[in-house]
């Protein structure tokens, strides 16, 4: 709910507050500027001032946005990517954080997680089973190609018990 009557130093210094709690991108800190009920003069000159104090810095926010969502949640970089385009992350800094993911980390975290669904389906049919893994990671943003050799991979250790 917007309050009235807050000026510029006061949203700035709120905002300053937000945006050193947690990374934010201008996303975010636009919208919040809006529930505060500025104008967008008020809000580009906050952004700018935010920026300029490096509280507000888009590369830093999309390299610990991958981080994060890849070591907490372990999403793929499909999921990562699209949940910064969501944000209106700039191509450049989605490849940037995507740099931050480490490619041996990223595999061992995929064989892990296809290991985990691959289990909780021992008792189904193969096919089943694929279609279950494969939909689990494809959801979290793994790339086809990556799940499909994990599959198979798991598909052939299984028929050789």
């Amino acid at each position: 709910m917007p309050r009235e009557g807050l000026t510029i130093i006061e949203a700035q210094i709120k905002l300053e507050h937000y945006c050193a709690y947690q990374e934010r991108c201008h996303q975010e800190v636009n919208t919040k500027l809006k529930s505060y009920g500025m104008i967008a003069a008020a809000r580009d000159q906050i952004i700018g001032h935010l920026i300029a104090q490096n509280y507000l810095n888009e590369s830093r926010f999309a390299q610990s946005f991958a981080r994060g969502k890849f070591r907490i949640k372990k999403w793929g970089k499909e999921r990562i990517e699209r949940e910064l385009k969501c944000k209106q992350i700039s191509p450049y800094n989605i490849r940037l954080g995507l740099k931050e993911i480490d490619p041996t980390e990223y595999m061992e975290t995929l064989e892990s997680l296809a290991q985990k669904f691959w289990e909780t389906h021992i008792d189904k049919q193969p096919s089943f089973r694929k279609k279950k893994v494969y939909t689990a990671l494809k959801y979290r943003g793994w790339e086809t190609e990556h799940i499909f050799d994990c599959l198979n991979r798991l598909e052939n250790e299984a028929n050789t018990k």
